[in-house]
C-alpha cells in the first residue's frame, strides 16, 4: 500500500552479511526482521507476516532449503535466495524448493534491491483489481471435474469454487503463456518477460518453473495437456 512499508525478512547466519543487508534496506524503505537460523526465520514467518522474505541457503541444521519449503505449505510471498553456492545444482535445487529468485555472493545491495523491486512490479501485475477494471477471465481447461479459470488482474487461478495456490513467480509465468495461447515461447523469451529485470544464469530455471506449475494446474502433471513442451523450441498455452 502507498505509504506503508513492506515488511522484509533477512535469513541470514552471518552476523556482519545480516547486519549490512538490514541497515541497506532499511534505506530502501522497507521494515526490515533479521532471522539468524532456520527455527528462528519458520516462526518469524508465523508471527511477523512478512511480505518478501531474502534467504541464505547455509544456516546450520535447517538449512535454506528446508526454510523455503516450509514457508511454501502456507505462503506465497516472493523469496529470493542469496547465497555464495554458484553450482546450477544448488540454484534449480532453491528454485524446486519454492524460490522466485536466487542471487551469488559476493553482490551488490544494489543487485538485491533491483531484484526486490522487480518482484514487488510483478506482485503488482497480478494484484486484485475492481471487478471494473478486470478482463474477461480465461479458461484453461473446460473439462471435468471442474473447469479451470484465470483472472489475470485480480491474481487468481480457480479449478471451480477452489482457488490454486500458485506463487508468484509460477502466476507471472501462467499468464505469459495465456497473453497468447498457441503461441510457442522459447526459454529466452520467457526469462526476459517474466524475469524482468534479467536472470543470469541457466535457461533450467524455466523448465524448474514449468514443473511446478505443471503439478498445480494440470490433471496429469505427467502427461500435460495445457501447458505444452514444444521439443527443440520452448512452451506453449494449449486452452482446452
Amino acid at each position: 500500500m502507498e505509504g506503508v512499508a513492506l515488511r522484509l525478512l533477512v535469513v541470514e547466519d552471518d552476523d556482519p552479511i545480516r547486519t549490512a543487508l538490514r541497515w541497506a534496506l532499511e534505506d530502501e524503505g522497507y521494515d526490515v526482521a533479521e532471522a539468524g537460523s532456520g527455527e528462528e526465520a519458520v516462526a518469524l514467518v508465523a508471527t511477523a507476516a512478512p511480505d518478501l522474505m531474502v534467504v541464505d541457503l547455509m544456516l546450520g541444521p535447517m538449512d535454506g532449503f528446508a526454510v523455503i519449503r516450509e514457508v511454501r505449505r502456507d505462503h506465497d510471498l516472493p523469496i529470493i535466495v542469496v547465497s555464495a553456492r554458484a553450482d546450477t545444482t544448488d540454484i534449480v535445487a532453491a528454485l524446486e524448493a519454492g524460490a522466485d529468485d536466487y542471487v551469488t555472493k559476493p553482490f551488490q545491495v544494489k543487485e538485491i534491491t533491483a531484484r526486490l523491486r522487480a518482484l514487488r512490479r510483478r506482485a503488482g501485475a497480478g494484484a486484485a483489481g475492481t471487478p471494473e477494471a478486470d478482463p474477461a477471465e480465461v479458461v484453461l481447461d473446460r473439462h471435468p471435474p471442474a473447469p479451470l479459470v484465470l483472472r489475470e488482474m485480480r491474481g487468481t487461478v480457480h479449478r471451480g469454487e477452489e482457488q490454486v495456490p500458485l506463487t508468484l513467480t509460477e502466476f507471472r509465468l501462467l499468464c505469459e503463456l495465456a497473453s497468447a495461447p498457441g503461441r510457442v515461447f522459447s526459454r529466452q523469451a520467457l526469462l526476459e518477460r517474466v524475469w524482468q529485470h534479467g536472470f543470469f544464469g541457466d535457461e533450467r530455471i524455466v523448465d524448474v518453473h514449468i514443473r511446478r506449475l505443471r503439478t498445480k494446474v494440470e490433471l496429469d502433471p505427467g502427461a500435460p495437456r495445457i501447458v505444452v513442451t514444444v521439443r527443440g523450441l520452448g512452451y506453449r498455452l494449449d486452452p482446452r
